[in-house]
């Protein structure tokens, strides 16, 4: 199913953009911002929060995936990152793992090579679906 068409990729740069001017880096000087459309419609976001204790650190990523929670819940239709000067920036293997865990089926990122499916950046991917019960 391609979704690109009615995912309004404007408005969550736009909203990646200002949870990015929230990012709290002290340390790395790297603000990220992340946002992502719900499959209810809804526009969830995060950035990421550092800490002295740099493995303590908080990635955008983790803080949208709490927003998602704190605001009702559900899977993650599209998403949208960028740096500090606003440029599309790809997650990490790590940050993959956690949007794949809450993607919607259809799940499109942006990404620095334009809009790519979730089984695209995350090939093979291990989740949920790996744990149940095989009897």
């Amino acid at each position: 199913m391609d979704n690109t068409h009615d995912v309004d990729w404007a408005a969550l740069e736009r909203t990646a953009v200002a949870a990015m001017k929230k990012a709290y880096v002290p340390y790395s000087k790297f603000p990220v911002g992340a946002a992502a459309l719900t499959a209810d419609g809804r526009i969830v976001s995060g950035c990421n929060v550092e800490n002295a204790s740099y493995g303590l650190t908080l990635c955008a990523e983790c803080a949208m995936v709490g927003d998602l929670h704190m605001s009702g819940g559900g899977l993650l239709r599209a998403f949208y990152c960028v740096d500090g000067a606003g440029n599309v920036l790809m997650p990490c293997g790590r940050c993959r793992q956690l949007l794949y865990e809450f993607r919607a089926p259809d799940m499109e990122l942006m990404t620095t090579q334009g809009i790519k499916t979730m089984d695209q950046v995350l090939p093979d991917a291990f989740g949920p679906e790996h744990l149940e019960d095989p009897r």
